[in-house]
């Protein structure tokens, strides 16, 4: 499971350090590719695998399903960390993320997430009243 928020920063050759917590779960191979709010995705090959297989089960007919999966699965990049947990952030996924030097590396449960450190911060300081301020069930069974 990925937990916490690292602050690594990408390199000349747009490779980051994978925080040491993650690098474990993820050195057989990860898959990084586009997620929602302009950040990436960065997912064990295991996990992407059956993240896959439920993408797989969108009805064909769906164009909101077409769509999300193309977007999805045509920005993913796998890669294997090398012996430093290094790893290579594709130019295209660094665009997308509007990513520069300095990055925030969260854990999100079965995924890590990577984002501009300033975006991270932003979105982080808007969400954190409204998490606070939740009052009604927004996860069915929890709390």
């Amino acid at each position: 499971m990925f937990l916490g928020t690292f602050t690594p920063k990408l390199d000349e050759k747009g490779r980051l350090i994978l925080p040491s917590k993650f690098r474990e779960e993820l050195a057989e191979g990860l898959v990084i590719t586009r997620g929602q709010e302009r950040c990436l995705y960065v997912f064990s090959g295991a996990e992407f695998a059956r993240m896959h297989e439920r993408l797989r089960e969108a009805p064909i007919t769906s164009k909101q399903g077409r769509d999300y999966l193309r977007v999805f699965l045509s920005g993913a990049h796998d890669e294997t960390p090398d012996k430093q947990g290094r790893v290579t952030v594709p130019p295209t996924l660094r665009d997308y993320a509007g990513l520069d030097r300095d990055l925030a590396v969260i854990g999100a449960g079965s995924r890590a997430e990577i984002w501009d450190a300033q975006a991270w911060q932003r979105y982080l300081e808007e969400q954190e009243s409204a998490f606070a301020d939740i009052e009604e069930e927004v996860i069915p069974g929890m709390f």
